[in-house]
């Protein structure tokens, strides 16, 4: 019996990776069917319901400026926004919204029906189909075999996901939803390595029973930032979050289920994130603090139901309802479901090339979760790329789609997997990326549109608003270079931002480099003023960072430069690394089982040393 139906693309998943990666591919012009256990459920915010934060709002406008879809859904969706860190410098600065869940999830699914070249299917995904070493299709629970040139696998927590509360645990990808089974064994019978992650999720609360008069309110921006290059609204109103306290009796309360959690007692298996750890595990690891912040967000506009942020739990739901009454705030709070653990499979990325396909099956991709990630962000990244990717392993294109660590965060994030690996869910921080003056959030569509658009996934006026917006930049530069400041006009102006005086004219160009003006500090010169008028707040600040950092970013980029060169030299797939002699055992070992495609790779892993980098240098220069 043939297929039941064939496609260019199949995406097995329908979370933030699927999504993206369904959009990308259905839009680059691949016949594409999404695979999901429930229709209900795509694009669901299974944790907390906001996009973006410390290095994951660089990302979301890195997808944005490829063309896909998270930034203006965020932004569609939104109910409070905040650029992050202002306090520091540019390449720190992270925009974060917290979103509407239920019209988030709505938003996503309307923009993947809205697309022609997108079917969608129901079932649970079985099997992954292989000829030889090449993928053919998925076999599903109702024993349907759909064909495909390409198939992402995009599962999340749903492979064999087993979910914890105190003693008690069943099976499940997330709460009220079932677990996939049988794709874990498929993929190991072909030669997969898996192995088990944990992550958690704190309750969800009542508004109506907390007293938010005795927390701190935390509202949004007074100029609240968008994620989407494209011309989205900006938010005309927010819906604040408010932060409160946990105290030494909340942690003596939940000490009474220690005995019973699934973490201390070695029922869960599976590593969880450092940086996001439980609430028991915040008590046991840091006794001597007497308190934890609690971040109070709503759930969306029309809802009463509240995450209860840094209160993620595993513990017995009495002990958890018992210790939250006990927050400020919290005295009368009304749990709607406890806060649970969750394992389940994931495949180390290293078993992938930077495309995201496998090295062991052609035309295989892996996405999200599967991979050793955990994030809504990092996981559109690898949709998004993967979606690229397998459209063209469809059409036979011979070119792939690869960002470097200089171009994106998205380039450190799959670098960093597949060639460093993880053992723990994967969290994209600044300080993974050596190049982050270069990767700042305000110029992911100069870095990244043209990228797209070349490829087809951003549109023209996409790019024509990058050239514009890159020529506007230019100009307010030039034009500071070029025009002189009177000591007579501009003395009063530093004089109030306690800035030197000068005795002679100079250049505006000058006074823009000083860390206590703005551009904007600077506009009562009418000379000044006369540069700005008539520029976006966007290519202003753009302009003031380039000016402001020239020195910074120009060391940066001959540094990238320089690191570049190793990347340039290649490595064949199967070459072998004992014919070296001068190499350590574990760097024949690692270089053997990751395969790096070029010496800069290699030279990022984990166990290989200069020396080691020398000696491959040195033997290829020979041969």
């Amino acid at each position: 019996m043939g297929f039941f139906k064939e496609y260019d693309v199949i995406v097995v998943g329908a979370g933030h990776a699927g999504c993206e990666a369904a959009h990308a591919s259905a839009k680059l012009g691949s016949k594409t069917l999404l695979i999901t256990l429930n229709m209900n459920n795509i694009a669901q915010m299974s944790c907390n319901p906001a996009v973006g934060g410390i290095a994951k709002g660089q990302i979301v406008r890195e997808i944005d400026a490829l063309g896909g879809m998270m930034g203006i859904v965020t932004d569609e969706t939104m109910i409070q926004s905040k650029m992050l860190n202002r306090s520091k410098g540019p390449a720190m600065w992270s925009p974060r919204a917290q979103s509407d869940r239920m019209m988030f999830a709505a938003s996503w699914r309307t923009k993947l029906e809205q697309n022609e070249n997108v079917d969608f299917w129901q079932d649970m995904v079985t099997d992954v189909l292989v000829k030889g070493d090449t993928i053919t299709g998925v076999k599903t629970q109702l024993g349907l075999e759909f064909g495909g040139k390409a198939v992402i696998l995009t599962n999340g927590t749903f492979l064999n996901g087993l979910i914890h509360i105190g003693n008690k645990n069943f099976g499940g990808g997330r709460a009220a939803e079932r677990a996939s089974t049988g794709l874990t064994a498929s993929l190991e019978q072909i030669g997969f390595q898996s192995g088990r992650m944990k992550t958690g999720t704190p309750p969800r609360v009542d508004a109506r029973s907390l007293d938010f008069t005795k927390m701190e309110e935390q509202p949004g921006d007074p100029t609240p930032p968008t994620f989407s290059y494209t011309n989205t609204k900006p938010l005309s109103k927010q819906r604040s979050c408010w932060l409160t306290y946990t105290n030494s009796e909340v942690h003596d309360i939940l000490k009474t289920g220690f005995d019973r959690s699934p973490m201390f007692t070695g029922r869960i298996q599976g590593l969880g994130p450092r940086y996001c750890p439980s609430i028991e595990d915040k008590i046991d690891r840091f006794s001597q603090r007497n308190r934890h912040q609690i971040f109070v967000e709503p759930e969306g506009w029309n809802t009463v139901e509240v995450y209860v942020n840094g209160f993620s739990t595993s513990l017995p739901e009495d002990v958890q309802y018992k210790a939250l009454q006990k927050i400020t705030g919290f005295e009368h709070a009304k749990m709607f479901r406890p806060g649970y653990a969750i394992e389940y499979d994931f495949f180390p990325p290293t078993q992938l090339t930077h495309t995201l396909e496998t090295k062991q099956i052609e035309g295989l991709f892996f996405a999200g979760q599967i991979n050793g990630t955990t994030g809504y962000e990092e996981a559109g990244a690898q949709g998004i790329i993967s979606g690229i990717n397998a459209h063209l392993k469809a059409h036979k294109t011979k070119e792939s789609f690869i960002l470097g660590r200089d171009q994106a965060y998205i380039g450190v994030l799959i670098d960093d997997l597949i060639t460093k690996g993880t053992e723990e869910p994967y969290r994209m921080f600044t300080s993974r990326a050596e190049y982050r003056i270069l990767l700042r959030q305000d110029n992911a569509d100069h870095r990244l549109t043209p990228l797209g658009y070349d490829i087809g996934l951003a549109d023209k006026s996409r790019y024509e608003n990058v050239q514009k917006k890159h020529t506007d930049v230019q100009t307010i530069i030039n034009e500071f270079k070029n025009t002189s400041v009177h000591p007579n006009v501009i003395n009063p102006i530093l004089k109030e931002k306690k800035s030197a005086l000068i005795k002679q004219k100079i250049k505006a160009y000058g006074l823009a480099l000083r860390p206590q003006l703005t551009l904007n500090d600077l506009r009562k010169d009418p000379f000044i003023d006369r540069i700005l008028i008539n520029q976006t707040d966007e290519v202003i600040e753009q302009a003031e960072i380039l000016m402001k950092y020239e020195g910074y970013i120009s060391k940066e980029q001959d540094m990238a430069n320089k690191l570049k060169k190793i990347d340039t030299i290649k490595i064949k797939s199967d070459f072998n690394y004992s014919v070296i002699k001068t190499l350590s055992a574990e760097a024949i070992q690692k270089l053997s089982s990751i395969q790096p495609t070029n010496l800069g790779q290699a030279s990022r892993i984990s166990g290989v040393s200069p020396s080691d980098i020398s000696n491959i240098m040195i033997y290829l220069e020979k041969k």
